[in-house]
């Protein structure tokens, strides 16, 4: 099990699997072909359907611009067995004739799996790879998740996660502030400031709730914008963990060290179902990206209110049981409807969660581990038309 960098990483959005992960194997490609005279990507499946809509191409072209000519191929009803998400990247000489080929696979946050190959840029660090081995640590040792994930993960961790924390929070302001209409053909409009400014006109709980969809909505309208957010555990989903944790510091006055270490436990989550099952949309549906961020939301926050390990399990083993069958269906390939409006009421679900879970003494039939098992099977039995690819669902609508 990788390091949880990987669920976190800071990035320009709109998209970790479509504009991120292309990215990175299109500068692949190109720093192992640097004498190439011209170059030719294939997009396949998933990436393909959605792939102009997410900004695909500009990501692949911004990286070869300046370089050498670039032919993109759009094959949207051809699927390789791998992943939704191939490519095939191919170097040409001065004749036309190919002189290299490679394929590679976007598989979700932005990481990439080269030929079958897992991409080996961190190497497995985690001895325990299931939440019901490293839950029963933390009973034997009296220690928490977060003291887990600082005992093998390298001595930056608390300066990474606190840097994660800072762009977390400056997307939730940056998103509080503009206003306008979003890029994309839909001409939805910004709402994040708006709900801000009627969350204040309401006492307790709906003002929470409120705040909960303010936050959420001003980082999932800046990722929709290509602004800066951070994958937790994708672009799709990044409005989740932000907004629960922005809320709660805010109105509990908790310190970014104890804001650090509820980050550590939600991306400890959110490897765990990217390790035994899937975050990626165009894979299992959205309850792969807004599912497992509510889980790792609602484990951060049932962290951070003084939850047990088994309280902890229990919550994000609830957030994503309630988003099992969660189809992926964006309307024109924009991340924007459904996309920012789930990740609203995912965070309003994960501390929902977390105050059912604080009320049980965390015992509970269905284990996390369970639950992800179940989603990676109802993932692949999910018809591909609902998997990030605009032909079903909520995308064949006319608004």
């Amino acid at each position: 099990m990788n390091t949880i960098k990987d669920i976190f990483v800071t990035v320009k959005g709109p998209s970790s699997s479509h504009t991120m992960g292309p990215r990175k194997a299109s500068q692949l490609f190109l720093d192992a072909h640097p004498e190439a005279s011209a170059f030719r990507v294939t997009l396949y499946g998933s990436l393909a359907a959605t792939g102009k809509g997410h900004l695909t191409d500009v990501a692949i072209e911004e990286v070869f611009e300046g370089v050498a000519p670039l032919e993109i191929i759009w094959r949207a009803q051809e699927f390789l067995p791998f992943h939704p998400n191939a490519m095939l990247f191919e170097s040409l000489d001065a004749v036309g004739e190919v002189t290299d080929s490679q394929i590679i696979y976007s598989v979700g946050g932005g990481s990439i799996v080269i030929d079958g190959q897992e991409d080996n840029a961190h190497e497995d660090i985690y001895p325990m790879t299931t939440m019901s081995e490293i839950m029963e640590w933390c009973n034997q040792t009296g220690r928490s998740y977060w003291e887990y994930v600082f005992q093998h993960e390298e001595e930056d961790i608390k300066e990474y996660l606190l840097d994660v924390w800072n762009h977390m929070r400056n997307a939730v302001r940056n998103g509080l502030r503009n206003e306008g209409a979003l890029p994309g053909p839909l001409n939805l409009r910004r709402k994040a400031a708006s709900y801000f400014v009627r969350s204040r006109g309401y006492k307790d709980n709906l003002r929470t709730r409120g705040l909960l969809f303010a936050y959420a909505l001003a980082v999932s309208e800046e990722n929709a914008s290509g602004g800066i957010v951070v994958t937790a555990p994708t672009c799709g989903s990044s409005g989740v963990v932000p907004a629960v944790l922005y809320h709660l510091q805010e109105e509990y006055e908790f310190s970014d060290m104890q804001i650090v270490r509820a980050l550590a436990t939600a991306g400890l989550v959110g490897t765990i179902v990217k390790a035994n099952a899937s975050i990626s949309g165009a894979e299992v549906g959205c309850q792969g990206e807004v599912g497992v961020a509510c889980a790792m939301a609602a484990a951060a926050a049932t962290q951070l209110m003084g939850g047990s390990p088994s309280q902890i399990e229990y919550a994000a083993e609830m957030a994503l049981e309630h988003h099992l069958g969660m189809t992926c269906d964006p309307m024109c390939g924009l991340v924007q409807i459904p996309c920012i409006e789930r990740n609203a009421i995912a965070a309003a679900r994960a501390i929902d969660s977390q105050i059912y879970a604080c009320y049980t003494d965390g015992s509970h039939r269905v284990p996390f581990d369970g639950v992800v098992e179940v989603m990676k099977h109802t993932g692949h039995d999910i018809p591909s038309l609902y998997k990030e690819t605009s032909e079903g669902g909520l995308s064949t609508l006319t608004i």
